[in-house]
């Protein structure tokens, strides 16, 4: 027996064109899965089942203690342990998951509004774009963090920062508003 016989009976088909002569699985066919994706099989200890299930269907929620007690801003009090629940900063911060999406801050012509450089930014677009919102706005295909303004019903975009000019929003620039800023997270 020749080399080339042996591989031939030992092998299996592997690539598509071989997988199509002999039959078999075809690209596009079978039974499409909820995920709307490929799947594996994979073999996981029955005790930590439900909580694989449970972040497949949660995603990646993580509650955080939230306690009783309020923080002064001025005089100091006595503050207690109690821990009155358990805060889910999902639900707190990003109200419609499939429209939200961050984006960080570059640069200081927001520094009124609380945005500063390095900021995280938290973007809502689902929400409507009224006067006086802070967006995100694509203008010539580059972003930027400004305030949506209208005066004389001509639309701006308005920094909030006094060395910086409006930027004026007309139908021949291509201005494109990609959502409404919900949230800034920045370290102290």
């Amino acid at each position: 027996m020749t080399d080339n016989k042996l591989l031939i009976k030992t092998s299996n088909p592997t690539s598509e064109s071989q997988i199509n002569k002999r039959g078999g699985k075809r690209k596009g066919s079978g039974r499409k899965t909820k995920y709307g994706s490929q799947t594996i099989v994979m073999r996981v200890p029955i005790d930590l089942s439900s909580d694989i299930q449970n972040f497949i269907n949660n995603g990646n929620k993580m509650k955080l203690p939230l306690y009783a007690s309020k923080v002064s801003a001025g005089f100091p009090s006595p503050a207690d342990d109690y821990i009155a629940t358990r805060l889910d900063l999902n639900n707190h911060i990003i109200k419609n998951p499939s429209a939200t999406f961050f984006v960080r801050a570059v640069g200081s012509s927001m520094i009124k509004a609380g945005i500063f450089d390095g900021d995280l930014l938290v973007v809502d677009r689902s929400l409507n774009v009224t006067e006086g919102r802070v967006v995100i706005a694509a203008i010539d295909g580059e972003l930027t963090v400004k305030r949506y303004c209208v005066k004389d019903n001509k639309p701006f975009l308005m920094p909030e920062n006094d060395k910086y000019p409006p930027i004026t929003i007309n139908e021949e620039q291509g201005v494109y508003i990609w959502g409404v800023v919900t949230n800034v997270i920045h370290p102290l």
